[in-house]
């Protein structure tokens, strides 16, 4: 009875070896994703993990015009702006021309501008939009899937080496570390 059980071990263990192979290769680019804006939302205080500020300097003719309506216009025709201003206003010796998505700050003596915006972080948005779901229903099609996937990788990597080194040796230890981590913090945070 036991001669069976040697020959059929090695064939399962086989192509449970294969099937995690080839999930893992899958589940590779979803884990960069993942993993890439998971470090950058846990750090949302520290900074923007969506867009970063950009300043740049321009010089427009001096001094500006009298009046904020001729200043502004003055301003958006000399750097070339197409969208309309939502709001114009003087703060001291600056002119604050405010955007949708940008903001300039015209000194109206010296003609020096600031414009400052917000660009987007091309690849890190775009996962940071995947991560938090903003996809919705067919994005959360695909997290369960790779979610089963990661389950799978993780069940069936406990089960391919056999012995010692194997789930029954080491890897109960390696595992129940690993449950450890988040009990504890839980534990020692004071829990939710």
């Amino acid at each position: 009875m036991t001669e069976p059980r040697k020959r059929l071990a090695p064939a399962l263990r086989g192509v449970i070896r294969t099937l995690h192979r080839d999930a893992g290769y899958l589940a590779v680019g979803l884990t960069f994703v993942y993993a890439a804006s998971g470090i950058a939302v846990n750090h949302i205080k520290d900074w923007d993990p969506n867009f970063t500020h950009v300043e740049r300097t321009h010089q427009v003719a001096a001094p500006l015009p009298p009046g904020d309506e001729a200043a502004t216009a003055a301003v958006v025709a000399a750097l070339a702006i197409t969208e309309k201003p939502r709001e114009a206003y003087r703060s001291g010796k600056d002119l604050e021309i405010l955007f949708d998505k940008r903001t300039l700050h015209a000194n109206v003596e010296t003609g020096l501008v600031v414009d400052e915006s917000d660009e987007p972080r091309l690849l890190l948005r775009a996962a940071n939009w995947l991560h938090l779901n903003r996809g919705k229903k067919a994005w959360t099609i695909v997290a369960d899937a790779y979610a089963a996937g990661l389950l799978f990788l993780a069940a069936s990597g406990m089960v391919m080496i056999p012995g010692r080194k194997g789930f029954l040796g080491r890897g109960a230890v390696m595992v129940g570390l690993g449950a450890a981590i988040p009990v504890l913090y839980v534990v020692l945070s004071g829990g939710p």
